[in-house]
C-alpha cells in the first residue's frame, strides 16, 4: 500500500528553518526527499513509536521528525521537522 504523505504547516516551517540554517543546504534538501519517500512506502518501520504506535519519530540526517500514521486513509501527517545537527 502506498501512503500519502502530508507535511503540516508547522513542520513546513521547521523545513524551512532548517534548510536556512544549515552549511549544508543540499544535504537538508536531499533528506526531506528521502523522508518522504520511507514515509510514502513503509510509514510503521520507519523511527519508533512515542505515545502510540501511529504516532513516531523518525532520523534521516540531518533532518529529525515527527510523524502521525492514519492507516485507514493511508494517510501520513508529518507534524514537525528540525535540524538534528
Amino acid at each position: 500500500m502506498r501512503f500519502t504523505v502530508v507535511v503540516i504547516d508547522p513542520a513546513e516551517q521547521g523545513l524551512a528553518a532548517a534548510w536556512l540554517a544549515s552549511a549544508d543546504r543540499n544535504a537538508v534538501a536531499d533528506a526531506a526527499h528521502r523522508m518522504e519517500r520511507l514515509l510514502a512506502a513503509h510509514p510503521l518501520d520507519v523511527g519508533e513509536d512515542r505515545a502510540s504506535s501511529v504516532s513516531r519519530v523518525g532520523f534521516v540526517p540531518p533532518l529529525g521528525f515527527t510523524f502521525d500514521v492514519v492507516v485507514d486513509d493511508a494517510t501520513v501527517y508529518v507534524t514537525d521537522i528540525w535540524l538534528t545537527s
